[in-house]
């Protein structure tokens, strides 16, 4: 049975220490329970530097075969759940470099950390791992937006109230609202699209942070790992962790826009709104009250916001007093990571999900309608015969005074008391009460007018398919 000396001394680091390590302290130093995910791309990252190791001279050509050979085969034992994990695993890194000298001998296997040090190989793991995750989460949130578009241009009938501070203000869309919405979304989609190219920078090759001796050629490690750019400084590209921060603020953005969603369509569902109805696919009851079908979907979607806020506000604490290069706190860095990333992930295909199954109510959307919501079309009116805007808004508001004092809609007030208002107004003031009218009449760009409606997704849809 070894001791727990030798079990040090099998470590990557063993070598400079003669104490046995505390269990404890292995327990909190191993990260393996979590970073195993990465075991593609760590393999992924193996099999490149045993292609600069063979170009620099350090392998043969049938030492690189057969360390390729046995990764090769890690891999498929990690994919099937055959691998079996060692007690004195660390994390992802020497687990696969234990089990590769395992299958193919140390002779060969202790080679291939030549030039390398677990610094700049975690951190090309990770940016693999995050460059293809980063791909995923893009497809997810394009399928959300083709949904949203997709439901604005075939629903683009519905007229509902628009609001601010949560009074009705002006009639709209509901295809303008959903676009509204849209918009926050592709402009995430913009971000992290353009964030791609900096999680992309290659730092295999840094070593622990001066850099190797071997002259190891890294663009031919930017080439085999598809990497945009290389890491210009040893030193910084061991310990830059700004792509996580950056994905960790864009996962944090997003869904507070999602959760800004979730909101306005959980008003939108109760029964004193009743304009959309969620399907049962995305809804749950309640344990003794029968009639209930609550929103969770989308109340989920809401909290997880806080969720996804609270990783990168705790991995900027993190970071924010690390001296340069790597140091141990930056382990912190897997665990929100991955978990904003599954978070957002499921967000976003649930999100797709509620928006394409929901029912809107457009009779419901139409009796919350009511005339005092064209007091600006009445403004309008009035500036198309000449009046100054300031003087019309006051007599707008007159108007609505007037049909509150007299417990009617504007619509009602006879002619003779629109002339007591001003004598600009004459019969054709009445055509100013209708909702599809004053919708069609704010056809500028950005309008909620069919035209412009169809415009913005048709941009929309350009922006989708932008690469």
């Amino acid at each position: 049975m070894a001791s727990e000396q030798d079990f040090t001394k099998r470590k990557l680091w063993g070598g400079r220490f003669t104490g046995s390590t505390d269990p404890l302290m292995h327990e909190f130093n191993q990260s393996l329970k979590y970073d195993k995910r990465m075991y593609a791309a760590d393999i992924k990252g193996s099999i490149a530097f045993s292609k600069a190791l063979l170009k620099a001279g350090i392998l043969n050509e049938q030492e690189q075969k057969e360390i390729t050979r046995g990764l090769k085969l890690v891999e498929q034992e990690w994919a099937n759940g055959t691998f079996k994990i060692a007690a004195d695993d660390e994390d992802i890194h020497t687990a696969n470099e234990r089990r590769l000298s395992e299958i193919i001998g140390k002779d060969i296997g202790g080679k291939l950390h030549t030039g390398r040090s677990r610094n700049d190989q975690v951190a090309t793991d990770m940016r693999i791992w995050l460059m293809d995750e980063t791909k995923t989460v893009e497809k997810y949130l394009t399928d959300l937006l083709s949904v949203m578009a997709t439901r604005a241009e075939t629903e683009v009938d519905a007229v509902m109230p628009g609001y601010t501070h949560l009074q009705r203000a002006q009639p709209v869309r509901w295809s303008h609202v959903l676009l509204s919405h849209a918009q926050s979304f592709a402009n995430d989609l913009e971000r992290l699209r353009e964030q791609y190219k900096r999680i992309s920078v290659l730092p295999l090759g840094s070593a622990a942070l001066a850099g190797n001796p071997y002259g190891l050629d890294r663009e031919l490690l930017r080439q085999e790992l598809n990497f945009e750019s290389i890491g210009e400084n040893s030193m910084h590209a061991v310990a830059d962790r700004d792509f996580i921060t950056e994905w960790l603020f864009w996962a944090s953005l997003m869904m507070n826009h999602m959760s800004r969603l979730a909101e306005d369509l959980i008003i939108y569902s109760t029964a004193e709104f009743g304009f959309i109805t969620c399907s049962d696919a995305y809804s749950t009851g309640s344990s003794i009250m029968p009639q209930k079908k609550n929103p969770d979907s989308l109340e989920l979607l809401r909290g997880k916001s806080g969720r996804v806020f609270g990783q990168l506000a705790g991995f900027m604490m993190t970071v924010k007093g690390i001296p340069s290069t790597y140091n141990k706190d930056l382990q912190e860095d897997k665990e929100p990571l991955f978990d904003c990333v599954d978070t957002v992930g499921a967000a976003l295909r649930i999100a797709e999900g509620v928006i394409a199954t929901l029912t809107i109510n457009p009779e419901n959307m139409a009796k919350a309608l009511t005339m005092d919501m064209l007091a600006t079309d009445i403004a309008d009116y009035l500036v198309r015969k000449g009046v100054p805007f300031r003087e019309t808004h006051h007599i707008s508001g007159r108007s609505v005074a007037l049909a509150e004092q007299k417990g009617c809609q504007i619509s009602d007030l006879s002619m003779d008391e629109w002339r007591e208002l001003s004598d600009k107004f004459t019969d054709d003031v009445m055509d100013v009460f209708n909702f599809e009218n004053s919708v069609e009449k704010r056809n500028a760009i950005g309008g909620p007018a069919r035209v412009m409606i169809q415009r913005q997704v048709d941009v929309l849809r350009k922006r989708i398919n932008q690469q």
